[in-house]
């Protein structure tokens, strides 16, 4: 066909073009090939306002499970299911549409929440998923991604190997840990927190590809809190096996200091070694040294509580262009892995 040929219309009808496009098909269809699950549990779009440092509020979106108590939490509740399980998710979109992308996961397209391939849910809509890779994974909506990700819109997701909590596999054999840290930096910009629900879409530019991030946190904490927040810090006793996953959801890199030796058997929900992927294995950051991950990426790390201490961790979250830290010493998060005898 010549160019002069095409008529605009070869790719389909155009209604149907633009719901891939500025009009996603938004409806509340049935899920496809139900079956009875293993796990079920459902998550509703909230709003709230941070405390930070300085005095300052900022809206944030999260996750919420209804049946849950009430309070301020995000990241969004965690979902955890053990490998193999057919979990059922449901979502709420009570403000606007909303969807519930797994992240890392592959499940079919109707279930995977990319609103632009699939549709968006503007009520109710139950996910369908199998997870077989045990590791670290989250979910986050997927409409508007980069403003609703950035506004707090996730949530992490765990795959327990079939041994249950409290086990990890390295390099394709279950090892039993007694301490679990889950740590997610992120970095947030005022500015973006004042956009609204369809902001940048559709050819508007409201300058998502400029960000300027002013707090910094880990796991929802603000930085000025996360040395002392329970949510955040490690305590173990001598002897133990800690197992740290961490998830990268800042907007640029993230560097990552860790004051013990941490073993990574885990990438992004997929075991380092073992019968499953012998191409590779499981590798040692020693202690102090800084690494890098871009955004998310996930590290699972069992690390060896062998000595009695205080050991910092340090998040420095670089300039997404000039990967420099940011000015005025701000752009750190830290908190630390205390071990008593």
């Amino acid at each position: 066909m010549s160019d002069a040929d095409f008529d605009g219309t070869s790719v389909g009808e155009p209604v149907g073009f633009d719901e891939f496009g500025c009009n996603p098909y938004a409806k509340n269809p049935d899920t496809p090939d139900f079956l009875k699950p293993d796990v079920e549990n459902t998550r509703q779009f909230y709003g709230f306002d941070l405390d930070l440092p300085g005095g300052e509020e900022i809206e944030i979106w999260s996750f919420r499970d209804p049946d849950a108590r009430k309070g301020k939490t995000w990241p969004g509740p965690a979902i955890r299911v053990t490998a193999g399980q057919i979990v059922h998710t449901k979502v709420k979109a009570n403000k606007g549409t909303h969807t519930i992308h797994l992240h890392g996961m592959d499940p079919t397209t109707f279930n995977d929440g990319v609103g632009h391939t699939s549709f968006e849910v503007n009520g109710n809509y139950i996910y369908q998923y199998q997870p077989m890779n045990p590791g670290t994974y989250f979910y986050h909506c997927h409409k508007n991604t980069t403003l609703h990700f950035e506004m707090g819109m996730y949530g992490l997701l765990l795959v327990d190997p079939v041994e249950g909590p409290g086990y990890a596999l390295r390099a394709g054999v279950p090892v039993k840990y007694d301490v679990e840290a889950n740590w997610v930096p992120d970095d947030l910009d005022p500015v973006w927190h004042e956009l609204h629900h369809n902001a940048g879409l559709c050819g508007e530019d409201v300058g998502l590809n400029d960000f300027n991030p002013k707090y910094f946190v880990i796991s929802g904490v603000p930085n000025n809190r996360t040395m002392k927040s329970r949510k955040v810090r490690v305590d173990a006793t001598l002897g133990d096996k800690i197992l740290v996953r961490v998830l990268a959801a800042a907007y640029g890199v993230t560097q990552v200091k860790i004051g013990l030796d941490a073993e990574v058997i885990n990438v992004d929900g997929r075991v380092l070694g073992g019968p499953l992927a012998p191409w590779s294995q499981p590798f040692t950051i020693p202690a102090d040294e800084t690494f890098e991950l871009t955004g998310a990426q996930r590290y699972d790390m069992l690390i060896d509580a062998n000595e009695v201490g205080d050991f910092n961790v340090k998040f420095t979250f670089l300039d997404w262009i000039r990967r420099q830290v940011q000015a005025n010493g701000a752009g750190v998060a830290e908190t630390r892995i205390r071990v008593k005898a």
